[in-house]
């Protein structure tokens, strides 16, 4: 059976074209990370066949730094002197030198670790004044370095070897030191496309695309396509720009064939979004297959008259389609959900050998249901973000998960092309759905307040555009296609993805000034001040993301039947359904914890979406201890309480008093005593989902959740109404 690796690499357009600047360093930093390691892990395994997507408004951005066409701004930051830095430098060191993982590339690091200590893991902007006063040139100097050289990954290290003696050193780095591991990320940023075209051209891998600037091409299309599978969302004003999808796509092959030598046949849609309308359009642009997910194709079997006399089965996914649509036909392959997930979001929280049998069991299973003659399996995923929460950067997981697809008889990698070269789709469907990888539907991207609010600007300021040009006959054509450009930009699905309540990080405010200032820039390039109110962040405040602190001591009923609402007033929360990264994770089995004190126990409450096949709490402070229970029948629940002296090795302890309940909520009640809290304490703890003997959710989803054993006076000082 064929197994088909898609790794997409994305970065947003950070760069404004005013000023030359990137306004954020994403696409240097992933470079000298997973970019490089990614092809290194190919090229050191001769053997693997793998695919990857470049979106080319990341191309277009290596390429403009190589080039010394564009600046970054924190790169500019990071050289410049410790000793000529600025209260506002200052500021934004503290405030953003610490965005990186903080558990597998800061704690390691006793200098960094130190520094992020010295600042504090929990902090408010007010408080940064005070804040950088605690830090002296030294520390400053070493945070710029730090920063910049833990983001080197596995591969960097070893073609440089600077790199490795450096992270040895440690601290108390020079300014020469700090301005070696930059000019190295200059040097790998130098590398990164030959790299990829090179091993295209040796047959290892192949590259495919996406619409240019990463646009939802459905939305851009007409944003009422939303309706078919959304129909109760609020949907702003039809924005409708057919010709700006066919731009993205044609603009997307003449810059693929230009730096890799040759235009792509394959095509991954932004975020996997695909209707009808878009079929004719990727044929046009000479685009003989593209990706999509699983739940795109089995909605689309549902509403397919030619599958009504029989139940679309789940190994139809494992094969290639032909699509029909608007007198046009393309092939697909459809990405198979649950393995992409594992790789994505829980491989990084397994043991190495266990996450890749968990990976080759599951595809050895499929061979036995997948057609014989074509059978395939697509994963596909990010390739970038997955790595940083592996301690080694994904080193481990990858070079075994590669030897055991190439040593596994009944298996063999396969790039796109080679698949449908060998096996032309057979199957085929006139009924595409229209949706996204998200959940099979476009919600992420439009239907919320901020969300459709963007959606109405870039309508406006495209119609300004129409107008103009329409009526003003003496726009040079370089500034026509300057101003185009900012629409296209504006149109990239990212600005959309930090609108709204879905996704919230600490740079949403950040990322909507970018949107809003593609769309001012239309204005300034045809000589016309921006209207008023693309000066106002479309961005609401909100509170950050996170924990609350319990206000109140607890006394719920623990049956799980006759729940009150006081139950659970005044309860810590951490609401899991908010996303706080990059990168989606769907199908998440719980929805909200929430913890808290009573007179003598301590509470947890999770609710669930479906019944995992274990539970368990694991405190850290003030005494190693770990909780697990598991559910072998309904209505009957194991309990194992474990105490540890070192938190690594745990025996089973007496629970007395220890009570659980296990339905659509589990609850879990365990006596102060049996943890050993005293009044004051510091409480750390967190909590894991098990399946299939392998984590698959953790609560955080870093670190731990922190709090304070009540006191006598506690309901008096958190006096809650």
């Amino acid at each position: 059976m064929n197994v088909v690796l898609l790794w997409h690499m994305h970065q947003p357009y950070y760069v404004n074209p005013l000023t030359k600047k990137a306004m954020m360093p994403w696409v240097r930093l992933h470079a000298v990370k997973g970019y490089l390691d990614m092809i290194d892990l190919v090229t050191a395994q001769p053997e693997i066949r793998v695919s990857f997507n470049f979106t080319p408004v990341l191309v277009r951005q290596i390429l403009e730094l190589v080039n010394n066409e564009i600046q970054d701004e924190w790169e500019n930051l990071s050289r410049k002197p410790a000793a000529n830095l600025d209260d506002g430098d200052r500021r934004h060191l503290v405030e953003n030198f610490f965005k990186i993982n903080w558990e597998t590339l800061v704690k390691p690091v006793p200098r960094y670790a130190e520094l992020l200590t010295k600042r504090g893991s929990n902090y408010t902007l007010d408080k940064l004044d005070s804040i950088i006063r605690k830090f002296n040139e030294a520390d400053f100097r070493d945070l710029q370095t730090l920063y910049n050289l833990q983001w080197c990954g596995f591969s960097a290290a070893r073609r440089f070897p600077l790199l490795a003696e450096l992270k040895a050193k440690g601290r108390d780095f020079t300014e020469q030191d700090k301005n070696a591991v930059l000019d190295i990320h200059r040097k790998i940023l130098g590398l990164i496309l030959g790299e990829y075209r090179a091993a295209a051209d040796r047959g290892q891998i192949e590259l495919t695309t996406t619409p240019f600037f990463h646009p939802i091409m459905p939305l851009v299309y007409d944003t009422h396509i939303a309706r078919r599978c959304q129909p109760h969302s609020p949907l702003p004003s039809t924005f409708s720009a057919p010709e700006d999808v066919r731009a993205h796509l044609l603009l997307a092959q003449e810059q693929h064939e230009k730096v890799f030598g040759h235009r792509a046949r394959g095509l991954w849609p932004s975020e996997g979004s695909i209707a009808p309308e878009i079929i004719p359009l990727m044929v046009e642009a000479g685009f003989n297959y593209f990706c999509s997910d699983e739940g795109n194709l089995f909605r689309s079997l549902k509403s397919d008259p030619a599958w009504n006399h029989h139940q679309a089965e789940h190994r139809e996914l494992f094969q290639g389609w032909r699509i029909h649509a608007g007198g046009a036909s393309i092939q697909a392959l459809f990405r198979e959900r649950p393995l992409s997930d594992f790789i994505g979001f829980d491989a990084a929280r397994n043991e190495t050998s266990r996450a890749v049998s968990h990976l080759i069991d599951n595809l050895k299973n499929i061979v036995h249901v997948a057609p014989q003659d074509r059978g395939v399996v697509p994963l596909i995923l990010d390739g970038e973000n997955a790595w940083e929460a592996f301690p080694d950067s994904g080193e481990a997981f990858l070079t075994a998960f590669y030897r055991a697809l190439t040593s596994t008889p009944e298996l063999k990698t396969s790039r796109l092309g080679d698949y449908f070269e060998a096996h032309p789709a057979q199957a085929e469907t006139s009924s595409l759905h229209s949706g996204s990888w998200i959940r099979s539907d476009f919600d992420i991207w439009i239907g919320d307040p901020e969300e459709n609010k963007a959606w109405e600007w870039l309508k406006e300021t495209r119609h300004f555009l129409v107008e103009r040009l329409t009526h003003d006959g003496n726009i040079p054509p370089a500034t026509a296609a300057a101003a185009w450009w900012e629409i296209y930009a504006a149109e990239g699905s990212d600005w959309f993805w930090w609108y709204g309540p879905d996704f919230t990080i600490d740079s949403d405010f950040l990322f909507d000034e970018l949107f809003r200032l593609h769309l001012q820039n239309v204005y300034r390039i045809l000589g016309v001040d921006p209207p008023a109110h693309l000066d106002v962040p479309i961005c609401l405040p909100s509170s950050e993301l996170g924990y609350s602190q319990p206000l109140r001591l607890l006394s719920p009923d623990l049956s799980g039947e006759t729940e009150h609402y006081f139950d659970w007033l005044g309860a810590g929360e951490l609401d899991l359904t908010k996303q706080q990264t990059a990168m989606f994770q769907g199908d998440r089995i719980g929805r909200k914890l929430y913890f808290g004190f009573g007179t003598n126990d301590f509470f947890l409450r999770l609710d669930l979406s479906r019944h995992p096949e274990a539970f368990i709490a694991r405190f850290l402070l003030p005494h190693p201890a770990r909780i697990t229970l598991r559910q072998p029948s309904p209505g009957r629940i194991e309990t194992l309480f474990e105490s540890s002296l070192d938190g690594v090795l745990f025996t089973p302890a007496p629970a007395e008093g220890l009570l659980a309940h296990w339905g659509p909520t589990l609850i879990l009640s365990v006596p102060r005593k049996l943890l050993r809290l005293e009044p004051g304490s510091q409480v750390a703890f967190f909590v894991q989902l098990l399946e299939g003997g392998l984590q698959r959710e953790r609560y955080p989803e870093r670190g731990a959740i922190e709090l304070a054993v009540p006191t006598r006076d506690f309901e008096f000082e958190q006096w809650y109404v």
